[in-house]
């Protein structure tokens, strides 16, 4: 007898946050787009069950109890409100306790298809793609979107695609796919903000395969963002992540190429010198030229030291991740076996 290919499940994550008015409707919405033939016919036969799930993420408003009146069928809820990074390390962590092959991300107001599901799903079943995330700026240009943000937003996804090595098309979508391997994988440094760059760029430097698909989506005029209050605090919060995350991923690049580039400098300024001391064998009026490459050549050294030291480190840290992985592994399929 030929043994029955195993079924996947799928758990469609809302992080939610005083979303009382739209909740309801984006649980409606995804549960009839359940029904669409991809999962009957198409390449989603595979998937078995299919289950919402809400963070709650400290909501005073009714957004718990009008999830549960939709039908919703994981709910966590705690308080305060931690913000969205926390709000998908929840997610995660419940994911993988209820044994889900597949979490797929989207916001809770509405602003994403639910019926663009298949889309992300589609690369991870067919095992082209690891995490897949949608893409605002593609075939599909994001209408509505403040345009500040759209330019900030392709400039440190080209930062990060040049620092990495990797073509990157959309850093702060929250709309995304992730297989098991990758929920195991992803080890959030940061839970005080959000944790869309963070994720993409300690992906990439754990080789999962990541693939942008284009969907549509419009920008609601007037609705205030939930992450963060002003553009300056977006940038701030968001480039500190971001340093951060390509200092641990890509150490040698983050530290030597600056310090390349200041030791290039530093034996330039030490050519000028020598160069305008031959002519006239006098150092005097040169002496700036000294202690200015003096400077950036120590400065360039300290930095390539720099480089070598956080490249240790980096293994380290990668043997510690290994075995972490492995613990999470054996840790949420003991208690996958508990629950049978």
């Amino acid at each position: 007898m030929i043994a029955e290919e195993k079924k996947l499940k799928l758990i469609v994550n809302i992080p939610a946050y005083n979303e009382e008015k739209e909740i309801g409707k984006t649980i409606e919405r995804i549960k009839k787009s359940f029904q669409q033939d991809f999962y009957s016919i198409g390449d989603g036969r595979s998937i078995g069950e299919k289950l919402v799930q809400v963070i709650d993420d400290g909501s005073a408003d009714k957004t718990v109890a009008i999830a549960r009146e939709n039908g919703v069928d994981l709910i966590i809820s705690y308080y305060p409100n931690r913000r969205l990074a926390y709000s998908f390390k929840m997610a995660v962590e419940n994911c993988l306790v209820n044994d889900a092959d597949i979490m797929v991300n989207i916001d809770a107001d509405g602003q994403f298809n639910p019926d663009d599901i298949p889309k992300l799903l589609t690369p991870i079943l067919e095992k082209k793609a690891d995490m897949v995330i949608a893409n605002r700026f593609g075939k599909y240009r994001a209408k509505n979107i403040p345009w500040i943000r759209e330019f900030l937003n392709k400039l440190a996804a080209h930062i990060i695609g040049f620092f990495l090595g990797q073509k990157t098309d959309d850093l702060t979508c929250g709309f995304r796919a992730h297989n098991r391997e990758t929920l195991l994988r992803l080890n959030l440094t940061n839970i005080h903000f959000t944790y869309t760059q963070e994720t993409i760029i300690d992906a990439i430097g754990k080789n999962l395969k990541l693939k942008w698909i284009s969907v549509p989506v419009t920008y609601f005029e007037n609705r205030q963002g939930k992450i963060t209050k002003s553009l300056f605090q977006f940038i701030n919060n968001s480039g500190k992540i971001i340093l951060k995350a390509i200092r641990d991923v890509r150490p040698l690049k983050f530290f030597g190429w600056p310090g390349i580039f200041l030791l290039l400098v530093g034996f330039l300024g030490f050519a000028i010198f020598f160069f305008n001391y031959l002519q006239n064998f006098k150092v005097t009026p040169y002496l700036n030229y000294i202690i200015f490459s003096s400077i950036t050549l120590l400065l360039g050294i300290q930095l390539i030291i720099f480089a070598l030291i956080a490249d240790m480190i980096k293994s380290s840290r990668q043997l510690t991740e290994e075995l972490f992985y492995q613990w999470k592994k054996e840790k949420y399929s003991s208690a996958k076996n508990k629950s049978r």
